[in-house]
């Protein structure tokens, strides 16, 4: 920096003329000198010199910047393209994936119907044959009746010959134990 410019000799007066003896003066004039060079006071040239680099290194900051917030706007871009992508994909694979999942359904399903039909078929078919083997079953059963009944009948008869002939033999005993006796 530069130094300020500083008239001793101007000063020495002032002070000799405000009623300072002239050794003081001088003794001052060096003092406040002195002062100043070693106070590294800047001047308005330091000043204006020290204002156009901090201009310039503002103007190179902002530039700077500007280069950087490029840099990161076309990165961002690039990230929003990547996720467009990525959604436009992930977009095509779910289409796809729920394509898959109603044709699997519709598969599915048409299994079930399938199966549905089958169990009311036989069900249909079981009914037939539980209905068929309950006609036979009665059909059987009047068979095993009317045999049980002939069968019965013919006992009944034949139980009351037996005791019609025990009835008569009785009484001829009792016929002839009568006569004897």
């Amino acid at each position: 920096m530069g130094q300020v410019a500083f008239d001793t000799q101007e000063f020495v007066e002032m002070l000799e003329n405000a009623g300072l003896p002239k050794d003081q003066a001088r003794a001052i004039s060096i003092a406040v000198r002195k002062s100043h060079e070693v106070a590294d006071v800047a001047t308005r040239r330091d000043l204006e010199d020290a204002r156009k680099d901090l201009s310039a290194k503002i103007v190179e900051a902002r530039k700077d910047t500007v280069a950087q917030f490029e840099k990161t706007d076309a990165k961002f871009a690039e990230v929003k393209r990547d996720i467009a992508e990525v959604r436009k994909d992930l977009a095509f694979e779910i289409a796809d994936a729920r394509k898959e999942a109603a044709a699997r359904a519709d598969r599915t399903n048409a299994e079930i119907t399938g199966v549905r039909k089958d169990m009311a078929a036989l069900f249909e078919k079981n009914e037939a044959q539980i209905a068929l083997l309950r006609r036979e079953q009665s059909a059987d059963i009047a068979l095993v009746r009317k045999d049980m009944e002939a069968l019965t009948n013919g006992l009944l008869i034949k139980l009351t010959k037996v005791m019609l002939g025990c009835v008569g033999l009785a009484s001829a005993i009792v016929t002839i134990a009568v006569k004897f006796f």
